[in-house]
Parts: structure tokens; sequence; C-alpha cells
């Protein structure tokens, strides 16, 4: 006889084996996502394969709750974004982040893209996550101010205030050239 934790379904149960199922099949779909995204506000993969294992396992963990809200893209990026924001605060002054660009984790890389990258490290934590939300993944400015939980008003001036780093950074043709 098998005995079960109260609040637990058995997982030889069909409703814990199915839950763990949706889970298997939501993380595979959304860990390539997960971890470009995390690697653009990181710059460097390690972190981004860590950041996105930290986001799955939190996750998994509340996955009964979190496969029912409405928008679980939202959620797990919402998840990573906080992990990422909470390493780059834990981090000591001795962790030195690399310039070198590690090519195993880019399919598709151009100059271009590998030079914006580069200029990403330029701005601050937050900057760099309002910059890789509005536009590489193409959330509007409620959405990043949501997801950030900071003011509208602020992911506009932050938006404004990292491009202009990045337009004097890069030159006014390489930004015109991104848009």
């Amino acid at each position: 006889m098998r005995v079960r934790r109260a609040g637990r379904p058995d997982d030889s149960g069909r409703q814990g084996g199915d839950a763990h199922r949706d889970f298997t099949a939501y993380a595979t779909q959304a860990v390539p996502r997960l971890r470009t995204t995390a690697f653009l506000m990181c710059r460097d993969w390690h972190l981004a394969d860590d950041l996105t294992q930290t986001a799955l396992t939190k996750l998994f963990v509340a996955w009964p709750r979190v496969s029912k809200a409405e928008d679980v893209d939202a959620y797990a990026r919402k998840v990573l974004l906080r992990s990422y924001l909470d390493h780059h605060r834990r981090r000591s002054a001795s962790e030195v982040v690399t310039s070198t660009f590690d090519e195993a984790g880019a399919a598709e890389s151009t100059d271009l893209r590998m030079t914006l990258v580069d200029a990403l490290r330029l701005l601050k934590p937050q900057d760099r996550a309002v910059i890789v939300l509005r536009y590489w993944e193409d959330y509007s400015v409620e959405q990043v101010a949501s997801l950030l939980e900071i003011r509208e008003a602020t992911v506009r001036a932050r938006s404004m205030r990292a491009l202009a780093k990045l337009r004097e950074a890069l030159g006014e043709e390489l930004v015109e050239l991104l848009a």
C-alpha cells in the first residue's frame, strides 16, 4: 500500500503523472527562448543556463498553480527576470563577466548581432532588462512595466536613456540598422 502525503497526488495516480508530463512538455518548448532571453541580459551562456534552470525549478515547484494561469510564458519570463536581478544584486565584487562570446550557444550569430550583444554590457542590469524585453522580446511598455513592477513612465525613461547610451556606443548608423 502506498502512503500519500496530504495535499500531494500520488505519482502513480493519473493526476500527478499528467502534471509532470504537462510541465515537461512546457519546459521542453520554453527552454530555448528563456535561455536566449537570459543570455541577452547577462551575456554569459553558463549563467544563462543557470538562470533558466533556476526559473524552471521555481516553475516546477509552483506548477499546479502556474499551469492554471492565463499566460504561463509571462509568468516564466517574470521568474527568469527576477532570478537574473536577484543574481546581479547578490553577485560578489570578485566575479568577472568575460568579454568573450561563447559561439556554442548561438546558432545564427552575425557580426551585427554580436556587436549589439557586446554593447548591451554597457547598460545597467535594469536598463538591459528593459531593452531586451521591449526590443528583443517585443513587449509593450505596459507589459514591461508589469514584469519589472515599475511605472510605465519609468520604462519609457529607461528605454530612452539606454537607447541613447547604445547610440553613443554604436553610432547612429548602426542603431538605425537594428531598428
